[in-house]
């Protein structure tokens, strides 16, 4: 029996790991422990400090799920899966009300955000070293703690290096060891082709967002580096390609307004949603920006979206008087802050002039018929 094969199976026993050395002598075979990736190299907008206390924060993330829009036609939409069957049943009023609720709940529980926090820096303290050892062995030993019941950040893994140091074992090494012993459903030992460069541009070309972004959390932790940097690649070509109705309505919307809005990026989103007749989400995307920025706000924004707004559940109604009236106030606000704080202010104060213009029509157009029904 090799030695390998008998290292193996020891393994399995008491959690040691054994890798050959390589030929440039780092003692870590490269295609089990680079750390490189496609976007290594690359220009990608980084968070200048933790995003984690404000994006936990309540009043953020009421307003970031706000701004998701909560769609079921969207929510619930046919996948390609497996199991892609449609159940008819007939209900009473009562029934379909309660199936309702529980969809929404089961929808918001779907659209569940990924959290947005600061990139983990790798820290292998040193444990011991013992020179009595240097030179017994001229690779690395890898010692793994496979109690079951463990988390993984909570599992002891060292390294015994050939100069006698015991140190702790750098994360790429942990998440690929932990991989081995405790394999999580949907993650590979090694990154995916699909995040290579090439792969990555066809994909992003093709506008599979969701799917890029849904693979993105499977593989990747929400504190690695390689995980920002994919993401921001992403976020940054929807922003280009404004193509906001990818991920609305998904779970990752609420990670890239914040991303958004933390970078001063919100101009054609806001655009965006001007022509999608969102105001309400305009003003929550204004008081989301005086969150992050610290930027001066009128109470009066505050005041329109204090009451919650009910989710769009299949189709869109049309607005009565009372919310015509309250997108006329909120679109001042709106106009007031693009003149203070916005880079594309032509654009964003025509948009403004066409909708307040189609708004003041279907205004005169509810109240005539108001009239005509004798109401007042």
């Amino acid at each position: 029996m090799s030695m390998w094969r008998a290292l193996q199976e020891v393994r399995l026993i008491c959690g040691v790991a054994r890798f050959s050395r390589t030929p440039q002598g780092t003692g870590i075979t490269t295609r089990l422990f680079s750390t490189a990736t496609p976007n290594e190299g690359e220009p990608f907008l980084s968070y200048d400090k933790d995003p984690a206390p404000v994006f936990m924060r309540e009043d953020v993330q009421k307003l970031l799920k706000s701004l998701t829009r909560l769609e079921l036609d969207k929510v619930f939409r046919k996948r390609a899966v497996k199991d892609n069957t449609v159940e008819y049943r007939f209900m009473t009023d009562d029934q379909l009300r309660q199936e309702l609720i529980k969809s929404i709940n089961l929808a918001q529980e779907k659209l569940q955000m990924p959290p947005v926090v600061n990139v983990q820096e790798d820290t292998c303290r040193i444990i011991s070293k013992d020179g009595a050892l240097k030179s017994l062995a001229d690779s690395k030993f890898v010692f793994t703690d496979i109690t079951y019941g463990l988390k993984n950040s909570q599992r002891s893994i060292v390294v015994r290096h050939p100069d006698g140091t015991l140190q702790e074992a750098p994360y790429e090494m942990r998440k690929r060891l932990n991989q081995i012993y405790f394999p999580l459903i949907g993650r590979s030992i090694h990154e995916p082709p699909m995040f290579e460069e090439r792969h990555l541009n066809s994909l992003l070309e093709a506008g599979k967002y969701e799917f890029i972004l849904d693979r993105a959390c499977v593989q990747f932790e929400p504190f690695e580096r390689e995980y920002h940097q994919l993401t921001a690649k992403v976020y940054l070509h929807v922003n280009a390609s404004k193509a906001f109705d990818s991920l609305r309505s998904t779970r990752h919307f609420g990670p890239f307004v914040f991303f958004l809005t933390w970078h001063n990026l919100i101009d054609d989103l806001l655009l965006d949603i001007i022509k999608n007749d969102y105001v309400r989400n305009g003003i929550e995307l204004i008081v989301l920006h005086s969150t992050l920025h610290g930027t001066a706000l009128d109470e009066e924004a505050k005041h329109l979206i204090r009451e919650p707004e009910m989710p769009a559940l299949f189709s869109r109604e049309e607005k009565s008087i009372n919310e015509l009236k309250q997108d006329e106030q909120a679109l001042g606000l709106i106009e007031q802050f693009v003149n203070e704080h916005g880079v594309k202010k032509v654009q964003l104060n025509l948009a403004i002039q066409a909708y307040r213009e189609i708004a003041r029509e279907k205004l005169e157009l509810a109240q005539g018929i108001q009239r005509m029904h004798g109401e007042s």
